[in-house]
């Protein structure tokens, strides 16, 4: 087969309506309403009136932050997880397992549920609440600024 024997393929091209001519007075639009009107077309949504699906579905109340909480852990739980004189930081919770890796990015913060006794040092990237910064300096704690 040499070049100047292919052929093109023919393109069957799709009819316009709408125009008049050829289909008839309303050229397959029907007679009155908004679709026979040029360039009217119904919203895909509208259900004849009644409430569409989506206004229909229930509505959630409230509000969901994007931010992350913070990991709440409790001076009950340092006292039994931890012994005297030991740094309480980020990778030491992780090491016994009291946070998971992947929510250290979202902070951790110690709070006053329970008692502490124990002289422990926190590190500075540790958030404390009022409470548990006044049990842990009342125990002989230290707190290390960051």
């Amino acid at each position: 087969m040499q070049i100047h024997e292919l052929k093109t393929k023919d393109r069957k091209t799709s009819k316009r309506i709408g125009r008049g001519g050829c289909r008839g007075t309303y050229s397959g639009r029907g007679m009155n309403g908004q679709k026979s009107r040029s360039g009217g077309n119904v919203d895909p949504l509208f259900e004849g009136g009644r409430p569409s699906l989506i206004q229909r579905m229930k509505k959630l109340r409230g509000f969901k932050s994007i931010h992350p909480k913070k990991n709440v852990i409790t001076l009950s739980d340092l006292e039994n997880n931890f012994s005297e004189e030991e740094t309480v930081s980020p990778i030491s919770l992780m090491e016994k397992k009291m946070v998971r890796k992947r929510y250290l990015r979202d902070g951790i913060k110690v709070v006053a549920t329970g008692e502490l006794s124990k002289k422990l040092v926190f590190s500075g990237d540790i958030l404390l609440s009022k409470g548990a910064r006044e049990s842990i300096e009342k125990a002989g704690g230290k707190i290390l600024e960051a």
